[in-house]
């Protein structure tokens, strides 16, 4: 519960950093748009996989192991 706050507000200051490229127009922009994709496509997975997917894997994986012991 402790790193929900830090990952928030480390994926909120990357989208507000990265949303003026991908919604902006100008010299340059379609180089952005194509550097900055792949960093708004991490922000959105990143959290999820280390918020909620690898808790329960650790969950089941720590729940089969001690049923086995």
């Amino acid at each position: 519960m402790l790193r929900i706050r830090p990952k928030a507000m480390t994926v909120a200051t990357i989208f507000a950093g990265l949303l003026p490229i991908m919604l902006l127009g100008g010299i340059g922009s379609e180089v952005m748009r194509r550097i900055a994709a792949p960093m708004v496509g991490g922000m959105i997975t990143a959290p999820l996989l280390s918020l909620f997917v690898i808790p329960a894997i650790y969950l089941l994986w720590r729940q089969r192991g001690l049923s086995k012991g």
